[in-house]
């Protein structure tokens, strides 16, 4: 019975020290240095996540420059054929959104959109992987009006 009072009571003791060490303890954080080289890089393109409420922009009359942004892969694999079968599906039902085909050996990248937030590209993406397989977002450089 003894015993257990002493066993108990450092228990208490214990617990106490150890309630106490972790009060008064350092924080030291252990973070790869390419995290903030990539965020002072993201900070210089003006990307933004967010959607920026701009007016529509008369493509026939504005001067097309480029910037960073985001667009939407819908297609990526060898086959060339399919590559612009599936530019062509897209083109029917997005008749007002860009694409773009690359060849990077030995893919061929089915790439649509020129949108200036992720915001913006992830809104389509989610109607897209109803209808395409393989959907994903990637920054680069767009075309942009002004």
């Amino acid at each position: 019975m003894v015993r257990s009072f002493v066993f108990a009571g450092l228990l208490v003791v214990a617990c106490c020290m150890v309630g106490r060490a972790q009060q008064n303890g350092d924080v030291e954080i252990v973070a790869d240095p390419l995290i903030s080289l990539m965020q002072r890089s993201r900070k210089g393109t003006n990307i933004t996540a967010a959607t920026a409420n701009r007016p529509p922009v008369d493509k026939k009359n504005a001067t097309r420059t480029t910037a960073m942004g985001f667009r939407v892969q819908i297609y990526s694999g060898s086959n060339r054929t399919e590559a612009y079968a599936e530019q062509a599906r897209f083109r029917r039902l997005y008749k007002d959104i860009d694409t773009y085909v690359t060849y990077e050996e030995p893919n061929y990248r089915v790439k649509v959109g020129d949108f200036r937030s992720r915001a913006e590209a992830q809104e389509l993406m989610q109607g897209l992987r109803k209808q395409f397989n393989n959907v994903f977002i990637f920054t680069e450089e767009i075309y942009i009006y002004q």
